[in-house]
């Protein structure tokens, strides 16, 4: 049986669901086809940050840059990687991309604006203003549609609550020190624990939970028609043009005509193994934080419409480091290193006990620096190293702080501990006489706030993800009193970076560069704008939500 539409979108995180509203919204009629039982890809357990410079949330603020700084800026970090075409596709829609939700659908912002690109000694970065995020939702907007949205990942909440960056961690993490602090989460705990009652699910949507909820909601005002538990199996072509796909369905196979064409969103190839032999370092075992329906479905079915793989990034992936969970089933949980790495009384040291960066640099540069530094046949691991005074005010890892207990996560094998540096050293497998030489060498700076070797706390960067009241360095603080703890931490990702070459259009090329009409490709599924570089947080989500935004509107005629 043939289904017929103007758009068949593959997959449901943030590239394919811009996509489908974007289409929709100027008159395709749309449809959007989930491999999963649930929508929302690997957006729904991500941050939810979109890199978008130059946006109207900026500019309501008074932030008013250079339109060129950004272009600059990417051009100085992404180097040999730079492509000028679709970069500029990019910071010329990403604004507009930000505008036109805002005025049109479910789909409403908040201001990152103090939030600052990573590497700012480069030329063209910023400060802030280039950041937003989807606003809270409550997800009983969805109506019978938050029974097909993903749940969090687990260890990432707290029972299932999601917790955005910004005020509302700052709340969480001050809950026993600020009475403000502790109503703002008492009110929030309590409405999570009604609605697990209820709903048996968290409904206070945050991050990228929120920005699925709210695109769905976007997506179901103009009619997309959403399909969960269809995956696609191969592509229609005509011609040439590619004009639909095959689904598997629950109820058989089934044709979908498109005569605008298809998006392929699929979510890249993070669980795809032999793809990953291929292009990922081959020193060490790899823990993605990507979804595991991204089995790299989309970039094979743009390879067999005569669709070419973007093999030159710098990176595959958006590495990120994660520790392991261990559950009592025998299971093992990803927890990424975003917050703990960068505040004050903690270090990031090899088996050797020596630090090899700046912890409080990005993520991605964290692990990359870490594949560089660990000296070949050796497990590709580092530790993060603090006291037990650290742990219960910031938290290591999923081992939350006070007044959350520390005991099960020790008992685990989760943390190692030590009454000594020395102690610590045995418990974790790490050079004794390495990690208390790097301790005292680090603290004999550290107790003037100071860190000569990596300079840890000397960018906005840093200093935004430290303590402030912390001085006179927010990033630095000496390891003095015992007991110690450490937490392992190995190299993961958000998701992957390589993958179908495309063109400012958002439209899939062959190997000679030739765009495949009707194919197009979002997200990660399409080879990431920044090269395989990290230039700040959001440029994962900024350019999927920004390509589908213009896939959309290409496929509709605008812009053609």
């Amino acid at each position: 049986m043939a289904h017929d539409c103007d758009l068949l979108v593959i997959g449901s995180g943030a590239g394919g669901l811009s996509a489908a509203v974007t289409a929709a919204w100027h008159g395709l009629k749309v449809i959007v086809a989930e491999k999963e039982p649930v929508f929302g890809g690997t957006t729904a357990w991500s941050g939810g940050w979109i890199w978008a410079p130059l946006n109207p949330l900026a500019r309501r603020a008074g932030i008013i840059e250079d339109a060129a700084a950004p272009r600059a800026y990417l051009r100085e970090v992404l180097g040999n990687n730079f492509d000028a075409a679709r970069v500029h596709a990019f910071l010329a829609a990403a604004p507009d991309m930000v505008a036109f939700y805002e005025s049109n659908t479910a789909l409403q912002f908040e201001d990152g604006n103090k939030i600052a690109d990573t590497y700012d000694n480069a030329a063209g970065a910023g400060t802030g203003g280039r950041s937003v995020i989807a606003a809270p939702y409550d997800a009983r907007g969805l109506g019978d549609l938050v029974h097909r949205l993903r749940h969090p990942l687990r260890e990432t909440t707290f029972m299932g609550m999601t917790i955005q960056a910004g005020p509302d961690l700052t709340a969480f993490m001050n809950l026993t020190r600020s009475p403000a602090a502790f109503v703002h989460v008492a009110r929030r705990f309590g409405r999570h624990l009604r609605d697990l009652a209820l709903h048996r699910r968290g409904m206070q949507l945050r991050n990228g939970l929120a920005l699925v909820g709210r695109l769905l909601r976007s997506a179901a005002d103009l009619g997309v028609d959403l399909r969960v538990s269809a995956p696609a199996v191969r592509l229609l072509q005509d011609g040439g043009a590619v004009c639909g796909a095959v689904l598997a369905t629950p109820d058989g196979e089934i044709e979908v005509r498109a005569a605008s064409g298809v998006v392929l969103a699929a979510g890249g190839f993070a669980h795809d193994q032999a793809r990953r032999d291929e292009l990922f370092p081959a020193n060490g075992e790899h823990r993605t934080l990507a979804v595991p329906s991204a089995t790299g479905d989309g970039i094979r079915l743009g390879e067999s419409a005569g669709g070419a793989v973007d093999q030159t990034l710098a990176a595959p992936a958006a590495w990120c480091p994660v520790s392991l969970v261990p559950y009592p089933d025998g299971s093992a949980g990803r927890f990424p290193h975003i917050i703990e790495r960068n505040k004050p009384g903690i270090i990031g040291v090899l088996a050797n006990g020596q630090r090899f960066c700046n912890e409080g640099n990005g993520y991605h540069d964290y692990v990359a620096t870490m594949l560089r530094s660990v000296p070949p046949g050796q497990e590709v691991a580092s530790w993060l190293v603090c006291t037990r005074a650290f742990q219960r005010r910031y938290g290591l890892g999923i081992a939350r702080p006070v007044p959350l207990p520390v005991g099960p996560f020790i008992r685990s094998g989760y943390l190692k501990t030590g009454r000594t540096i020395g102690e610590l050293a045995l418990a974790c497998g790490i050079d004794k006489a390495g990690l208390e030489r790097t301790v005292a060498e680090y603290n004999e700076h550290a107790r003037n706030g100071e860190d000569p070797a990596f300079g840890r706390g000397g960018t906005p960067y840093n200093r935004q993800s430290g303590d402030p009241a912390n001085t006179p360095n927010p990033c630095v603080a000496p390891l003095e009193r015992g007991p110690f703890f450490a937490v392992k931490v190995v190299p993961g990702s958000f998701g992957t970076f390589a993958g179908l070459k495309t063109d400012a259009s958002a439209r899939v090329l062959d190997p000679a560069g030739s765009p495949i009409a009707g194919l197009y490709a979002a997200g990660t599924d399409m080879a990431s704008v920044m090269g395989g570089h990290y230039p700040a947080g959001g440029i994962n989500l900024g350019p999927a939500m920004t390509f589908g935004y213009i896939a959309g509107r290409h496929a509709a005629g605008i812009d053609r």
